[in-house]
């Protein structure tokens, strides 16, 4: 195999063969294929797309680069969720205990932030002394012992992702839908799961601002995780404001907490619920969605998915008393109110510039290697179409640099547009649902 002859063949717009597939897979994951190459490749894909078929053959050869778990001795299905990831975006620290407590096994291998979004493993480290580097031995302990285990991805899960993504990151290839469809694929297949419900965000605080672009992107994960044997749904879910009212690591954990108790935001709870109820609909927990919405309802209700909740944190070695008192997670040494500069209505919001804005004040990366402050970020009390008065607050921040207030400050004024009259247009939870 001569990579430069598929390099030219692919730049063609020609379809690779499964078997060529996956041995530049295996040739690039050993360093038998240079990076220059492999990024030559990356590109071709970019202009020229991948065929359903070469897209099926990346995401099993990046599949098959390391282990995939087989948890086929623990006796109810093994199910999982996926955000394409936005602002606020806190779903899977309340859906995971949710379903867990219903009786489904949720083997969660989750990322960190990514740009203005948030990740999931950064949040469960803003509670104390919790372990999100399990060995697959102590996930599969954890995960037997409570039916959830959340962790970030191992060595020995999809290697092959892990360097085509660093690879993609510094050769303008990330945002290819094929690409991305493959890595997540890999990724999730690799937990050993029965079926995957995908949130798919769109809006101004997505990664694809366009509908048409996130219904491809469900689209393409749809038809991949089928052809591989995988229950599975996606939902087209909106992003053009934060969802819930808090953005922040330890303070999107307080949130969560809020809504496992009953209380919170309305959408986040609402999604967090719709989500749930797919879960334990394609873990045949329920005979349909409606009955799976009613057991997720129960779950909260019964108290039974915070505890749930307290089991993991426990098994996983952090701080189970926030649940009780979540103080005890860190707190910003500094509160300022950001006020409306005139009255009349939230007209829109760029979500991403406020997701900026708490990465700014440091609840995310904005190099490689910064250190996240999981005390600091946003509480919010304007959604879109709502009232405010001049000098009202919108959103309260919480920081501990005043040198990054003032940056933090200036994109959330950029971000907040107030005109004079309400729109009427209907605001829409979940614009679409994509069902194999």
């Amino acid at each position: 195999m001569r990579v430069v002859d598929l390099i030219r063949r692919k730049r063609q717009g020609l379809e690779l063969t499964r078997d060529e597939i996956a041995a530049l897979v295996a040739a690039y994951t050993k360093n038998e294929i240079p990076d220059y190459q492999m990024s030559a490749l990356l590109m071709a894909i970019l202009w020229q797309k991948l065929s359903r078929a070469e897209l099926a053959a990346l995401t099993e050869a990046m599949l098959h680069s390391g282990e995939i778990l087989d948890f086929s001795d623990l006796p109810a299905k093994k199910v999982d969720k996926h955000s394409t990831g936005g602002v606020g975006d806190k779903t899977s620290l309340i859906l995971a205990p949710i379903v867990a407590s219903c009786g489904l096994y949720v083997p969660m291998i989750s990322g960190r932030g990514l740009g203005h979004s948030g990740g999931t493993l950064d949040k469960l480290e803003s509670i104390p002394g919790f372990n999100v580097n399990l060995s697959l031995p102590e996930f599969r302990r954890v995960l037997a012992a409570s039916h959830c285990g959340l962790i970030g991805q191992t060595a020995e899960i999809a290697p092959a992702d892990k360097k085509l993504y660093a690879l993609r990151d510094v050769t303008g290839t990330v945002e290819s839908p094929f690409l991305i469809c493959a890595s997540i694929m890999s990724k999730k297949l690799a937990e050993g799961i029965d079926g995957l419900v995908l949130d798919v965000k769109t809006g101004s605080g997505a990664f694809m601002k366009k509908k048409e672009d996130a219904v491809f992107l469900a689209e393409l994960m749809v038809e991949t995780g089928k052809r591989m044997g995988k229950r599975m749904v996606a939902l087209i879910t909106d992003m053009d404001q934060p969802l819930g009212r808090m953005v922040g690591n330890a303070l999107e954990i307080e949130e969560c907490i809020e809504v496992l108790k009953g209380g919170g935001a309305e959408d986040l709870g609402e999604l967090s619920l719709q989500l749930s109820a797919w879960m334990l609909f394609i873990g045949e927990r329920a005979n349909d969605v409606a009955a799976g919405y009613q057991l997720a309802q129960e779950a909260i209700s019964s108290g039974h998915a915070l505890e749930k909740l307290r089991e993991i944190i426990q098994l996983q070695g952090g701080d189970a008393d926030v649940i009780d008192d979540p103080k005890r997670l860190p707190q910003a040494k500094h509160k300022l109110e950001f006020t409306a500069a005139q009255s009349g209505f939230i007209a829109s919001i760029d979500t991403e510039r406020v997701g900026t804005a708490s990465v700014v004040l440091g609840g995310g990366r904005e190099k490689k290697e910064d250190t996240v402050d999981p005390a600091v970020g946003l509480v919010l009390y304007k959604k879109l179409g709502d009232e405010v008065s001049t000098g009202e607050p919108i959103c309260t921040v919480h920081y501990n640099s005043d040198a990054r207030l003032e940056e933090a400050i200036g994109l959330l004024r950029a971000a907040y547009h107030i005109a004079p009259i309400a729109s009427e247009l209907p605001r829409t939870l979940i614009h679409q649902i994509i069902d194999s």
